[in-house]
């Protein structure tokens, strides 16, 4: 059931952005993901869903990853369509009882639900062409200016990638045991909210006690190995900027740039 999700992986490769350095590519994650909020218009979208798509076929990653970064959250994005497409106020398109759907809400709910997938499968990008180890190394050195502040740069950097890590592991675990209570007769998918919420007690307790004793066990192995946190630490790989990641971050700008143009424009035309 949990197979295919795909959240927190890395799959290893040598494309344009597997060479991007880390810090070039979460500073461009972050960059897009404000730009697609400029986003406004058909042509605005049209041109955030070429460069999205564009970018998972520079990673050279399979097209079926697309559709499994975006299953999990499919609930929510249709959710959020639906909230937009039944409470925007406009021209009424069609009416039952005390629903109504108007032009507005459902360009609104478009755009949104379209804003949505975009940010999901943008984000996802950063995870996938990039290990944890450098992922690491990218948000610490991010943060080192926030030390002078009191902001724990690697500690924060080391748990955040921890996170995604053990994310994968955790999805694993589930279906693991997902798979054990049903072959004892649990049942997941059928019945009332209330009686499938009280079945997923037997999946929820051994889960978090799989996930505090995975969590003791990596605090034991780090213990163990005389870890410190940032203090003094050496890398084998130092992170270096590159050609790659000039070219990468200057297509976001331009992106950005674009997007900036086209709301801009469109207000000054609503003037």
């Amino acid at each position: 059931m949990l197979k295919n999700i795909t959240i927190g992986q890395f799959f290893p490769g040598d494309s344009f952005l597997h060479r991007m350095d880390p810090r070039a590519k979460i500073m461009s994650t972050i960059i897009f993901m404000v730009a697609i909020f400029l986003a406004n218009s058909v042509l605005a979208y049209a041109v955030v869903a070429a460069f999205t798509l564009l970018a998972f076929r520079m990673s050279q990653l399979p097209w079926r990853v697309i559709w499994t970064s975006i299953k999990p959250l499919w609930v929510i994005i249709v959710f959020t369509l639906l909230i937009h497409v039944f409470t925007t106020p406009g021209n009424v398109i069609w009416q039952y009882s005390f629903l109504s759907i108007s032009d507005e809400g459902v360009r609104m709910g478009s755009f949104m639900a379209a804003r949505l997938v975009f940010l999901i499968m943008f984000s996802s990008l950063l995870t996938y062409t990039t290990s944890p180890i450098r992922l690491t190394d990218g948000i610490e050195y991010l943060l080192n200016p926030f030390r002078r502040i009191g902001v724990p740069a690697h500690e924060l950097a080391m748990m955040m990638t921890i996170a995604l890590r053990f994310i994968p592991t955790l999805l694993e675990e589930t279906d693991r045991i997902m798979k054990a209570q049903e072959a004892r007769g649990a049942d997941f998918t059928t019945g009332s909210i209330i009686k499938r919420a009280k079945n997923m007690i037997p999946l929820l307790v051994p889960l978090f006690i799989s996930a505090f004793r995975r969590a003791d066990e990596l605090a034991i192995a780090m213990e163990a190995r005389c870890y410190r946190g940032g203090e003094n630490r050496t890398r084998m790989k130092e992170l270096s900027i590159t050609s790659y990641d000039y070219i990468g971050l200057g297509a976001v700008i331009i992106v950005t740039i674009v997007l900036l143009g086209l709301r801009l424009e469109g207000i000054l035309y609503t003037w």
